[in-house]
């Protein structure tokens, strides 16, 4: 076995992941405010979903409840029914839901969203909050059957509804929005320097203005339709049908309005914040995106070898360096020998004209020193071994050749602009060939799956301890980058449960109107003209919940920046891109719609029992 040169050092393992976000020390107050509005803005279209959930169906669980009541039961015994419906399907639901998990625990190995995945030990819960979700699920399901069931009189000969339904107030949506105004204003301007931020008043207060939304959209929408006037035929089958159900309308666009609102207040919270956590790297990644270091006692020329037959590999700069004195032990001055073929210097320098065995003096550095001196023709230089047991010499001198010329420093792909000297393989006299470190810049291309796992791989295998570093052309704060990396995941999996809600309640709604839909096609309505009138019924909730989210989410947004005392600024793109991407999933969902549309449009749909 081959005997490891040099002192030897170690550390103790007591952790795992990035120390800095495992610390104790105590959180920025605006990234302890970014965590508490995620975690809000994330949870609150769920808890809007399960509402929204217990209410689907409505209409055939009312026609049961009449036939309840033509067997002798009581309108308070009807309700009691109902409820104890809501809480059985409640408890199924969780059961079902807790298998998924655990299904979905166990694939999550599989799937990467955003270029992060987890194990799934990640996902083991609270058993507090599970307990928790456990009792509020079923309690939200029997309180919203409750409250549901107050505008419907239940006979025995079937669901009286009142005709034309009370005109919706408006004063107590408005207290709502109002109220989580309230909470957060005492809070404006505090920032980092001035305190930090309540937390019970941050939650309260955006939950109330998301809540707002859910409140405020109903009114809008009946306010709205009962303007609209005469159109073609699929329009005027689409705005009655709004006309007369109105909330149903709201409700099933609740879960998206929320979650756009939501989405808007962040990225203006974090579009004001991102200067105070974020910066530009001095790296070109343009020119390099990875680094690392040729250990020392190792082949070179075989090393940049092993990189540049890597997979994905487009170009290995590799640039040597070693700093000599003016003078033998204690050096008063130091400059930088920087070796390296003339492609490669030309990444550090601009070149009259080169070619193996040239010399060049360096202008222009960030720290010339005292290296133009050094760098005189005829000056003798030395350079000496340290405690790192390298080979060669104690001491060798190097005199700085007649010939030298002069040469323009550039920054090299670090941004750091060199100086000293530029020594091509063909002029490092053999005896300093010991002394010189030597690193190497790599090109990946990222077309290439897997690209840099396969440098990491050709490292690993080279020398385990001396791991590639990955560049970035910004550099961010950790907590921050995590938070970010957080609600983009976060965000992702809450809009696949709003699309999946959104086309559970749309087929409910088509399935419990198939025998209408039946009828309009026996009478001679064309199949075009009923999915149109499908498409207008969701696109105009849709478009006045988006315009609402969008009102409501810029406003939140505002108070937050001035929250956390940064200027407010409306972030135009991301308001757009957010609304977008909510007007986006509607739109699939109305597509996936469609083939059952079609089917339910058959006559076979006329028959009933």
């Amino acid at each position: 076995m081959e005997r490891l040169e040099g002192p030897a050092s170690g550390a103790r393992i007591d952790s795992f992941g990035n120390p800095d976000l495992a610390s104790s020390d105590p959180w920025d107050p605006v990234l302890l405010l970014l965590v508490l509005v995620v975690f809000v803005v994330l949870l609150m279209p769920v808890a809007v979903f399960v509402a929204t959930a217990v209410r689907f169906g409505g209409e055939r669980r009312d026609r049961r409840l009449a036939a309840l009541r033509l067997v002798g039961s009581d309108s308070r015994m009807t309700r009691r029914i109902a409820a104890g419906e809501a809480l059985a399907g409640s408890v199924l639901g969780l059961v079902f839901g807790t298998g998924f998990f655990l299904l979905g625990r166990q694939l999550a190995a599989s799937v990467e969203v955003f270029r992060v995945s987890v194990f799934p030990s990640y996902l083991n819960p609270s058993p507090l909050l599970a307990v928790l979700v456990a009792l509020v699920v079923p309690a939200a399901a029997v309180l919203v059957t409750i409250l549901a069931l107050r505008g419907v009189v239940i006979e025995p000969l079937g669901v009286v509804r009142t005709a034309k339904p009370a005109r919706r107030r408006l004063w107590w949506r408005l207290l709502l929005p109002l109220g989580g105004l309230a909470l957060l204003f005492p809070m404006v301007g505090q920032g980092n320097d001035d305190g930090t931020f309540n937390q019970y008043l941050v939650v309260g207060g955006v939950m109330l203005l998301l809540v707002g939304v859910t409140a405020l959209l109903p009114w809008v929408v009946e306010t709205v339709v009962a303007r609209l006037g005469s159109g073609g035929i699929a329009w005027q089958l689409a705005v009655r049908r709004l006309q007369l159900s109105s909330g149903a309308a709201a409700r099933m666009v609740n879960g998206i309005a929320v979650a756009v609102a939501g989405a808007i207040a962040l990225q203006m919270l974090f579009a004001g914040v991102e200067g105070n956590y974020t910066s530009a790297s001095q790296y070109d990644v343009s020119r390099a995106q990875m680094s690392v270091e040729v250990p020392d006692g190792t082949d070179t020329a075989a090393t940049i070898a092993e990189y540049r037959d890597t997979e994905g590999m487009r170009k290995v700069t590799a640039l040597s360096d070693v700093y000599l004195g003016d003078r033998r032990g204690e050096a008063g001055s130091i400059i930088q020998i920087t070796v390296a073929d003339c492609v490669s210097l030309r990444e550090v320098a601009t070149l009259p004209d080169c070619r193996d065995g040239d010399v060049f003096a360096v202008k222009g550095s960030e720290y010339d020193g005292d290296s133009e001196h050094l760098a005189k023709p005829g000056t003798p230089l030395w350079a000496e071994s340290d405690d790192s047991g390298r080979p060669g010499d104690r001491a060798v001198s190097w005199t700085v050749p007649q010939d030298i010329r002069q040469a323009e420093s550039r920054e090299d792909p670090t941004g750091y602009k060199r100086g000293g000297i530029l020594i091509t393989p063909g002029a490092l006299p053999e005896k300093l060939g010991a002394f010189i470190s030597t690193r190497l810049f790599l090109s990946v291309d990222p077309s290439v799956p897997d690209a840099y796992d396969h440098v990491r791989n050709t490292a690993a295998r080279l020398d385990p301890t001396v791991p590639p570093m990955t560049w970035r052309s910004i550099e961010s704060n950790d907590r921050y980058a995590a938070i970010r990396t957080g609600l983009s995941v976060g965000a992702a999996c809450v809009l696949a449960l709003i699309g999946a809600s959104l086309l559970v309640s749309q087929l409910e709604q088509l399935r419990e109107r198939r025998q209408l839909l039946s009828a309009l096609v026996a009478f001679g309505t064309r199949r075009r003209t009923l999915s149109l009138s499908v498409l207008w019924q969701t696109a105009i909730p849709i478009g006045l919940g988006l315009l609402l989210a969008a009102t409501v989410g810029i406003a939140l947004g505002a108070v937050l920046l001035r929250m956390t005392s940064t200027s407010v600024r409306v972030d135009w793109p991301s308001v757009l891109s957010m609304t977008g991407i909510g007007a986006g999933v509607v739109l699939v969902v109305t597509l996936l719609s469609l083939p059952p549309l079609l089917k339910l449009m058959r006559p076979d749909g006329l028959r009933t029992e």
